[in-house]
C-alpha cells in the first residue's frame, strides 16, 4: 500500500507539471490558479496539520508565531535575492527567485512523503487519509513548480528538472520515514514554517504576477477556484 501511494504521489506531481507545460501560453491563468492553490494548501492543509500535530506540546499562539516566522524568513530570503545585482543581473536574479520557490516546494514534497510514511506507522486508515490529502495537492505542486520557474525566466528544461526533483522528493521522504522516528510535535513546527513560506509565495509572488499586464477578472476567478479546489479535495479526503 505504501509503495503504491508513493508512486501515485510521483505521478500526480508530474501530471500537474505537464498540465502547466501544455498551457504555457496561458501561464497567467495557471499562475492565478497556482496562487489560489498555494494559499489554499497553507490555510486548509499545512496550518491545520501543524496545529494538530503540535497540540500536545505547544500552544496555538506559539505555532502561529512559527508560521509568521516562516513568512518573515522567506520574505528576507526573497528580498536579499531581489536586492542582489538588481539592475545589472535582473534575469539571473529572477531565476534565483524561481529556484528558491521551486526548492521550497520540493522540500515540502519531501515532508509530504515523510508525513505519509509516518502516518502509515500509526495505522493504515490514518495513512490513507493523509495520503489522499497529499495526492490532492501534489497535482497543484507540479503546476506551481513549473509556474514558478517559467514565471521567473527559467527555461523549459530547467522547469522540467525541478519538476522531476519535486516529483521524486516524496519518495525520499517515505524512505526517510522508514529509517527515522520524528516526534510529531517537531513535524508540526516544520509544517508551520512551510505554511508561512506558502503564504508568502502565494500572496506576495504568484498572485501579483498573475495579474501583471493581464485582465484581473479571469485571474481572480482562477485564484478563487484554486482555493476552492484545495478546500474541496482536502475536505472530502478527510471523510
Amino acid at each position: 500500500m505504501l509503495f503504491l501511494v508513493t508512486i501515485a504521489a510521483v505521478l500526480s506531481t508530474f501530471l500537474g507539471g505537464l498540465f502547466a507545460f501544455k498551457f504555457r501560453d496561458k501561464l497567467h491563468l495557471v499562475l492565478g490558479f497556482s496562487a489560489g492553490a498555494v494559499i489554499g494548501v497553507a490555510f486548509f492543509d499545512l496550518l491545520p496539520e501543524a496545529l494538530e500535530l503540535s497540540s500536545g506540546k505547544y500552544e496555538i499562539g506559539f505555532v502561529t508565531t512559527v508560521v509568521a516566522g516562516g513568512f518573515i524568513l522567506y520574505m528576507i530570503l526573497d528580498r536579499l535575492i531581489s536586492l542582489h545585482s538588481h539592475h545589472e543581473d535582473h534575469c539571473g536574479n529572477e531565476n534565483h527567485r524561481g529556484v528558491l520557490g521551486a526548492g521550497s516546494l520540493s522540500i515540502h514534497s519531501f515532508l509530504d512523503g515523510l508525513a505519509i510514511g509516518l502516518s502509515f506507522k500509526v495505522s493504515v486508515s490514518v495513512g490513507v487519509v493523509v495520503a489522499l490529502a497529499v495526492l490532492a495537492h501534489d497535482f497543484s505542486d507540479g503546476i506551481n513548480t513549473i509556474g514558478l520557474i517559467l514565471k521567473n525566466g527559467g527555461s523549459k528544461k530547467k522547469a522540467f528538472l525541478w519538476l522531476a526533483v519535486d516529483a521524486l522528493a516524496p519518495v525520499f521522504g517515505v524512505i526517510t520515514s522508514l529509517l527515522l522516528s520524528i516526534e510529531q510535535e517537531s513535524l508540526g513546527l516544520i509544517l508551520a514554517i512551510f505554511c508561512g513560506f506558502f503564504f508568502y509565495i502565494g500572496a506576495s509572488d504568484l498572485l501579483p504576477e498573475s495579474h501583471h499586464n493581464h485582465p484581473t477578472h479571469w485571474t481572480t476567478l482562477l485564484s478563487i477556484l484554486g482555493i476552492v479546489f484545495i478546500y474541496a479535495v482536502i475536505h472530502f479526503a478527510a471523510f
